[in-house]
């Protein structure tokens, strides 16, 4: 039996998993990524601990599973997109990455907004403009870092950055590269004049070429090789956007159905064969990993992200959240929580708080509240996809709340539709996986059988609907303070 590595590099943990050819899962071995954040909106890491950390959870998944290095037929990285990895000119870290999640560049977003500059720029590339894109993030080190600037080498994404620590290849993976705001989704490829229009002219030069999902980018080095422990020579893929790895094992195939990814960030994504230019609404397109596809997606950082900090703040488990919760009436608590802690889905700068709080309240109403924010911001996107994809009737949830029937309950209440949790472990993993194993001619894999179902409870509809009104005109209340 061959198996295949699937390595996913998310905002929280890097993982490593690996799949036999009917797409079984063998071993998963995960560890935690530090996010540094020295200053405010500030959220960086240490691209050298990074690919130290990748190495090791490898590593520690080819020992446990018992597996021969021979045995491992290929490798791909699904990956956290946007954000900026540097390197210089002798292919070495310059400075710390900074991920999609940071928003040192808030002033500048403002200021191009001001000047239309969002408009100008989505008809070529079928991309909103916010703070974790490449291109802010690179115009606000021109700027306050204008030294590092001139230095940069090469301009990278997360898994580019592995893969090159990998095989010694420097390659920009096509997934992910096309929702930087430097790729033109019409033309397929960079596009210069996207650059001088955000002022970042001479920027493309440093983008290395582009490759595709399940195009071999290079092999393992015996560096790499005695670091992770696989073999010298395994091949490596370009691999995916981590958005478009849970959407292809979530299977995706017509525009009837939706995907919500419920991870460190909320995503709602659906798959098309064109660009609707009749759509108001300026939905994000990024190319997918089957050709002539793309990928139709509102996404926010309002996610589990918000609930894993009260974790760490309160020290509490999820077994003990799931528990306190389900005693509760649904959406019966006046507690409403704004899920911004990590940025917002409703105007730039916006944060996070509860509001409703009264003295019989207990911290479950907070867990509550925090469960029902997190929703209620799905629930914004999918309000807005629906008009794209209106002959949806189905939701396929993947991400860590599936494992939370409370939530999962609560999401088919609000929305009324019926859920379906696709079977695969770790889509993150297996995405990656599914991409060298396609460079192989592998292609027996079947992604959906065995579907859990969760169907909504009617009688619960009409008050998560109420509670999810008021939570939108405190949005929008507080939109006033900004």
């Amino acid at each position: 039996m061959d198996y295949y590595l699937g390595i996913d590099c998310g905002g929280t943990f890097i993982k490593a998993a690996l799949f036999d050819q009917q797409g079984t899962m063998r071993i998963s071995v995960r560890e935690s990524l530090a996010v540094i954040s020295e200053k405010a909106g500030y959220a960086e890491r240490d691209m050298a601990q990074l690919w130290s950390v990748c190495a090791s959870v490898v590593k520690r998944a080819i020992t446990e599973s018992a597996l021969t290095p021979d045995k491992i037929k290929g490798v791909g990285i699904s990956a956290q997109g946007k954000g900026a990895f540097l390197l210089d000119q002798h292919k070495q870290p310059l400075g710390r990455a900074i991920l999609s999640s940071d928003q040192r560049s808030l002033e500048i977003v403002r200021q191009w907004q001001q000047r239309g500059i969002p408009e100008k720029l989505y008809p070529l590339t079928r991309q909103t403009l916010w703070t974790g894109h490449p291109v802010s993030i690179l115009q606000w080190i021109k700027q306050h870092e204008p030294q590092r600037y001139a230095n940069i080498a090469y301009v990278l994404m997360s898994h580019d950055y592995l893969r090159f620590c990998l095989t010694g290849q420097l390659h920009c993976e096509e997934t992910n590269i096309s929702e930087s705001n430097l790729y033109n989704m019409q033309q397929g490829g960079y596009d210069p004049a996207l650059a001088e229009l955000l002022d970042l002219t001479g920027i493309i030069e440093k983008l290395p070429p582009l490759i595709k999902p399940d195009q071999i980018a290079g092999y393992i080095t015996p560096q790499a090789a005695q670091a992770c422990g696989l073999a010298v020579g395994t091949p490596v893929v370009g691999g995916l956007f981590d958005v478009i790895s849970t959407a292809l094992c979530a299977g995706l195939d017509d525009e009837k159905k939706l995907n919500v990814v419920l991870g460190t960030w909320s995503v709602v994504s659906g798959l098309t064969d064109h660009i609707d230019q009749t759509q108001s609404i300026p939905f994000v397109y990024g190319r997918y990993a089957q050709a002539g596809k793309f990928l139709v997606h509102e996404a926010s950082p309002t996610s589990a992200g918000n609930l894993e900090w009260f974790i760490k703040q309160w020290n509490l488990d999820y077994q003990q959240i799931n528990q306190g919760i389900a005693q509760l009436p649904p959406a019966a608590s006046s507690v409403l929580f704004v899920p911004f802690l990590y940025g917002s889905n409703a105007g730039l700068g916006m944060q996070a708080g509860f509001y409703g709080i009264q003295s019989y309240h207990t911290q479950m109403h907070l867990m509550q509240a925090v469960y029902e924010g997190v929703l209620f911001s799905v629930m914004y996107h999918l309000t807005r996809m629906l008009e794209r994809f209106p002959a949806v009737n189905t939701l396929r949830i993947t991400g860590g709340p599936t494992k939370s029937a409370v939530w999962l309950q609560m999401l088919a209440d609000l929305t009324g539709m019926t859920l379906e949790i696709p079977p695969a472990e770790e889509t993150g993993c297996l995405g990656a996986a599914l991409m060298a194993m396609q460079s192989a001619g592998e292609n027996s894999v079947k992604l959906t059988g065995n579907m859990r179902k969760i169907q909504p409870n009617a009688d619960n509809y009409p008050a998560y609907q109420q509670k999810y009104a008021q939570y939108v005109r405190l949005v929008e209340a507080l939109k006033t303070l900004h």
